[in-house]
């Protein structure tokens, strides 16, 4: 007998969720999955991202174990799109060569003890290298990255082709869901904060430009905070990492910072054309929350929940993995209501 799963949150992570749930084997036959959010493709916040693979310090699972399989999985979830999609490259995903910089840390990526086994060509900058850059430590890779603005509207129709139904709605509530779903899933990002009160979840603004500039070809970023990325049609500056800030117009100020950061990083980039500039809100949290939980309403109303959120600037690189890990949990939350 088939069951009812909701998505909510209409971003990479929900959106991924979704997808995965469909495809992985883990709902019985005749089972719906609908995913419900009230802002769909370039109305989120993962739209306007171009999600490097590259886990940042500040991404982090309950623990080191747990991240580190996120990490695994996502990798190996890209890497076969690339392996096994023709259309890779057109739907935003593809490998890259990228330098990372660092003036202060030797190691200069945070997981580098997992990215030494899964990244490309992972070695060590040359002193050359160092000097043409001026920076202190560096390391090569070749990663992959995911331009959501291609690869959302992929994931939605490999959603929808498997018989998903969206549904735009707001929810003040999973209490609204209620003796509709047999489970739900909760990748609400920053709207976590008021649908289920976990005020652990913070906003942290990002400002990036696009730019046209087709002779950059390789991603650079130092230190998570100056990064250039060269996409599909265009190439992404950024950016800022303002915590707690809810302003998503943009920022003279920043602006001009961004702008002087990237001309000083690659001074090439001075001839390149601006397309637009972008202002979006990652959903932070000490750690990225998985979980199962029974939610229990006025007058012992309950729900079968598993949470999924706070990703931080890690959504598009942890997405895939961390959805797997919220399949596992969904599909003992049935086991459970079967027993």
């Amino acid at each position: 007998m088939g069951v009812k799963v909701c998505v909510v949150g209409g971003g990479v992570v929900g959106l991924t969720t979704a997808t995965l749930l469909q495809e992985h084997g883990a709902l019985p036959v005749g089972s719906t999955v609908t995913l419900l959010a009230d802002k769909f493709l370039q109305e989120t916040t993962s739209d306007g991202v171009v999600g490097v693979f590259l886990p940042s310090s500040d991404f982090r699972g309950p623990t080191t174990a747990v991240t580190k399989q996120w990490i695994q999985d996502s990798h190996r979830y890209y890497t076969e799109i690339i392996a096994n999609t023709p259309e890779a490259q057109c739907i935003g995903v593809k490998k890259i060569p990228s330098y990372f910089f660092s003036n202060h840390t030797p190691s200069v990526l945070y997981w580098s003890d997992i990215l030494k086994e899964i990244l490309e060509d992972y070695r060590m900058c040359t002193k050359d290298e160092l000097k043409r850059h001026g920076r202190k430590y560096g390391v090569f890779a070749t990663t992959l990255i995911a331009e959501c603005s291609y690869y959302l509207p992929y994931l939605t129709s490999r959603f929808t082709s498997r018989g998903g139904v969206v549904e735009r709605r707001h929810l003040k509530s999973l209490e609204e869901l209620v003796g509709h779903y047999d489970v739900v899933c909760n990748c609400s990002g920053l709207g976590a904060r008021d649908l289920v009160g976990d005020h652990y979840v913070f906003p942290i603004r990002g400002h990036l430009f696009k730019v046209h500039a087709p002779w950059i070809t390789q991603c650079y970023m130092h230190e998570f905070e100056t990064y250039i990325i060269p996409g599909k049609e265009y190439v992404t500056l950024g950016s800022t990492k303002q915590f707690d800030s809810y302003n998503t117009t943009v920022c003279h100020h920043d602006s001009c910072a961004v702008w002087d950061h990237c001309m000083k990083f690659l001074p090439s980039l001075k001839g390149a054309k601006v397309l637009w500039q972008w202002v979006g809100l990652r959903p932070w949290r000490p750690y990225v929350r998985v979980e199962k939980e029974t939610m229990v309403f006025k007058g012992g109303k309950t729900l079968k929940v598993v949470h999924n959120y706070g990703h931080g600037s890690g959504g598009v690189t942890s997405s895939p993995g961390t959805a797997m890990h919220a399949i596992t949990l969904i599909k003992q939350l049935l086991q459970e209501k079967k027993d």
